[in-house]
């Protein structure tokens, strides 16, 4: 990266950003079309870092030094879930990089669709004496987001073929298409499917959840059968095979 850049900067947040910004101007695509780069936005513009000059695609970037970890800071609470809830969440890009080297170690692509409201975690309020007392922030819980959904960009600073990670991002866009007031339900049983770390599965594999499951949509009594559901869900959008009667395989 221009690390050349950061010279102009104190701040070592201002640093990561103008540096990883000026870096995804020359060298990021869009993983939603076949374009070769990505727009910078206004400086002002706090959710959107690009946006694709062909399909019109949001991304935002996030760059830090040192592992990324489990939880992603990310803005106001509020403002998150009300995006997941009307479908204007941006593409999210999770950089790590070396310091001071100023080497992309890894990039992640999360697509704007695959983000359930699980995956958002409640911060506690700024204290009485912060200056913006009563904020309150959230993170997101990469945990609760399926691995197909997590699309590797560069892997120990070895860049992965955009035609590769176009595909990553074309299997998953049934998702889109699915309501997202039931979208959340989706992926949430998605991702309860990953963890079993079975290649075939059953039902009953995925009911031991239920109680889980339960505690995220608290407005469901009938966990079960919103539970198989969403199995054929998965099964439409080409992302499970149905075998027989109550049970499953991944592709």
């Amino acid at each position: 990266m221009p690390g050349d850049l950061a010279r102009r900067y104190k701040s070592k947040s201002q640093q990561a950003r103008v540096v990883s910004e000026a870096w995804g101007r020359e060298e990021l695509f869009c993983a939603n079309c076949d374009s070769t780069s990505l727009d910078g936005t206004p400086a002002n513009n706090r959710a959107i870092d690009f946006v694709c000059p062909r399909c019109s695609a949001p991304f935002q970037l996030k760059a830090k030094s040192g592992s990324i970890g489990r939880t992603v800071d990310d803005g106001a609470y509020t403002a998150m879930l009300a995006a997941i809830r009307e479908d204007r969440t941006p593409n999210l890009l999770l950089m790590r990089y070396d310091f001071p080297a100023w080497r992309v170690v890894d990039l992640v692509l999360i697509p704007h669709f695959a983000f359930p409201e699980s995956a958002i975690i409640r911060r506690r309020p700024l204290s009485p004496t912060a200056r913006r007392s009563g904020w309150i922030g959230c993170n997101i819980d990469l945990t609760r987001i399926a691995p197909e959904a997590r699309i590797l960009v560069v892997a120990a600073s070895e860049p992965i073929s955009p035609a590769h990670v176009r595909a990553g991002y074309e299997r998953l866009k049934p998702l889109r298409g699915i309501k997202v007031t039931q979208r959340g339900w989706t992926l949430d049983v998605l991702n309860i499917v990953r963890r079993l770390r079975k290649a075939e599965f059953t039902n009953d594999d995925v009911y031991a959840f239920g109680s889980e499951l339960e505690q995220l949509h608290p407005d469901n009594r009938h966990v079960r059968d919103k539970i198989r559901q969403q199995l054929q869900v998965l099964r439409d959008a080409g992302l499970l095979i149905h075998v027989e009667s109550g049970r499953w395989r991944l592709p």
